[in-house]
């Protein structure tokens, strides 16, 4: 067992870690589990998702709202990101599947975007290799290309 200082200290590390920057619960465990015992580190866990500060369904939106503003991906790469992160599957899919239309119009942009940058150096059909290489899907990237004629 631990005693209360040893939660508020240990608890006190994980949550700079946390409000630095918003990670999912298996980013908290890889960073903390050699260094806080194992008994203390669920305890400081299941504190943390309770007040809300580790919320994975909420870091899924977050993580995938930053995406849709900053970057060029299809809906695969974003899968795949935050699996790399140690999200659960099961969230994702819930999450691609609740906000399909909204992600598809951004997947769509995305193509269009990848094509305009690519039109000038590539053909169309080494573009389209190139999409669906990076995981977007074929419907997305014929409409993508056909708006670009």
């Amino acid at each position: 067992m631990y005693t209360l200082e040893e939660f508020d200290k240990e608890k006190t590390k994980v949550l700079k870690y946390v409000l630095y920057k918003k990670r999912s619960e298996n980013e908290i465990r890889r960073k903390f589990e050699n260094n806080i015992e194992p008994n203390l580190l669920e305890d400081i866990i299941e504190y943390l998702k309770e007040a809300k500060y580790i919320d994975d369904k909420e870091y899924i939106r977050k993580t995938i709202n930053n995406f849709i503003a900053l970057k060029n991906l299809s809906i695969r790469e974003i899968e795949y990101k935050l699996y790399s992160k140690g999200v659960k599957k099961e969230d994702i899919e819930d999450y691609i599947y609740e906000n399909k239309e909204e992600l598809t119009e951004y997947e769509i942009k995305s193509a269009q975007n990848i094509a305009n940058k690519k039109s000038s150096s590539l053909e169309e059909k080494e573009i389209k290799q190139y999409l669906l290489k990076k995981g977007y899907k074929l419907e997305n990237v014929k409409v993508a290309l056909e708006k670009l004629q």
